[in-house]
């Protein structure tokens, strides 16, 4: 890991941190709840895909159970306030409200019921509730109907479903996030098909799609959702419930791969092409210009209607950050163009003359560079205006083991104090950054993944049936408990 320059720095703790300063756990719907086909549940498509295509789930799993925080939820908000924390995001499945996807076909209030007690639960805990709307469990109904995300019809079903989630928990819930990771869905969903509804070009191996139109266009789709949602809550809801709206971006954050000014331009580009697909909408109303060039008439359009609803749509940002790697030109004569993978003209790699970017993990795409928390949040503050920032995600892997190996998890420390850390130093210097959601309380289901990789700061048992979903914590969660009630300070090494 890298060296931390520390200046004064000697001791961190929760007291170092604003007194109104959030720290919580993250989670999403699909990875947690499980009851899949439970309390008027309809399926997402998720459940399509781990259901009829398990070879896609790194272990054939699926998440029908998961954690089971449907049922045991009331046990999982008491931990976290005794963890000391103080919010929770988490975000609603959108079938478990419309299990046919849109508002004709009913409201589901057996799901309006169990969202309804969460948050009453966490109220009552003295954890803040943030939810965002959708987490990539899109309704099963509205991709058979016509398409999901890849069709515009889908800007007004969503825009339904947020105005019944902001009608039945809006006068408790004050921080919205309308979409998770816009481009984890619209890439990994249809730009290589790892995720669902698992679409790519057929050259790539997959039975139908096209990588080098369909990301673009579900990523439109998602930021006209995104704006529409943005409009309901401004126009009927703000000035009764008081709260805030936004949306939560990831962030892969490179370097240039060396000092060549190729490089160095290669690195612009992928920014632009991951983050500042999103950013530049929802702050300036269009797509960066690199983009607009490079993809030509692929990338859609916005009218002058909906750049206007998109400029300026969000309160606050939700800041996912996780891994940073190289970033390095490719020569335009071998930019083929046949997909959103190659469209910006630059490739990235976590390793240069041999050595790792920042420390290897279990995840081959996650290298762990915490400095990067403090230069992300410096690059959106001057290039952004220094938006109102939570990091909504921020966490690191294990590889699956049993519980005895499991629990030392001293790597999940080190990663906690550095970002910390570095996240500390990036307020002092500005960054208008008011909260801090690590990723996650609970082992999950992890996606692609499935439960070959682990996050949590509690182990969970899926296996041994007479104790199936046991939480037992790891020293990681005894050593966040331990900043965030003071129990002793963190020592940082000096520099």
């Amino acid at each position: 890991m890298n060296a931390l320059p520390f200046d004064d720095l000697n001791s961190l703790n929760r007291h170092s941190f604003p007194s109104d300063f959030y720290f919580g756990a993250a989670s999403s719907a699909y990875q947690y709840e499980g009851a899949w086909n439970k309390g008027g549940r309809g399926p997402s498509i998720w459940d399509t895909l781990a259901h009829e295509h398990p070879d896609a789930i790194a272990d054939k799993s699926n998440a029908d159970v998961t954690v089971d925080f449907y049922h045991r939820y009331p046990e999982d908000v008491r931990t976290m306030k005794k963890l000391g924390m103080t919010a929770f995001r988490f975000s609603i499945s959108w079938s478990r409200i419309l299990p046919k996807g849109t508002l004709s076909g009913g409201i589901n209030h057996k799901g309006i019921k169990f969202y309804s007690n969460l948050i009453d639960e966490l109220k009552s805990n003295g954890l803040e509730p943030f939810v965002t709307l959708f987490h990539w469990d899109a309704p099963q109904a509205l991709e058979d109907a016509y398409g999901g995300f890849l069709n515009s019809s889908i800007v007004n079903d969503f825009r339904d479903f947020a105005d019944v989630c902001f009608h039945y928990f809006g006068d408790r819930v004050k921080n919205w996030m309308t979409l998770n990771e816009p481009y984890s869905y619209a890439v990994f969903g249809y730009g290589d098909g790892t995720y669902a509804p698992s679409r790519c070009s057929t050259w790539m191996g997959c039975r139908e799609g096209d990588s080098s139109t369909e990301p673009y266009i579900v990523s439109h789709n998602m930021l006209l959702a995104h704006a529409a949602a943005v409009d309901v809550y401004r126009r009927k809801y703000k000035a009764s419930q008081n709260g805030i709206i936004g949306i939560a971006l990831n962030i892969f954050w490179t370097e240039p791969y060396s000092s060549h000014v190729e490089d160095i331009n290669a690195n612009e580009r992928s920014i632009d092409f991951k983050f500042g697909w999103y950013m530049e909408p929802i702050t300036n109303g269009d797509y960066p210009e690199i983009m607009k060039t490079l993809v030509g008439e692929r990338l859609p359009k916005f009218n002058s209607k909906e750049s206007k609803m998109l400029k300026g749509s969000i309160d606050f940002l939700g800041l996912n950050y996780y891994t940073t790697s190289y970033a390095f030109n490719v020569p335009p004569a071998d930019c083929n163009y046949r997909s959103y993978q190659t469209d910006a003209c630059a490739n990235t790699t976590g390793i240069r003359n041999g050595t790792a970017i920042g420390t290897p993990t279990v995840s081959p795409w996650l290298y762990v560079y915490p400095m990067a928390m403090g230069q992300i949040l410096n690059y959106i503050k001057g290039k952004y205006n220094n938006p109102l920032i939570y990091i909504t995600e921020n966490g690191v892997s294990q590889a699956k083991a049993p519980v005895s190996k499991s629990l030392n998890d001293t790597n999940r420390i080190e990663f906690l104090k550095t970002h910390l850390h570095y996240l500390h130093r990036a307020i002092r210097e500005g960054a208008n950054v008011r909260g801090y959601f690590v990723w996650s309380l609970l082992d999950n289901f992890e996606w692609n993944y499935g439960y070959t990789t682990t996050f949590g700061l509690y182990y969970v048992d899926f296996e041994i049936v007479t104790t199936k979903q046991r939480r037992i914590p790891k020293e990681s969660a005894k050593w966040f408990k331990g900043f965030l009630r003071n129990v002793e300070d963190i020592k940082l090494p000096p520099s």
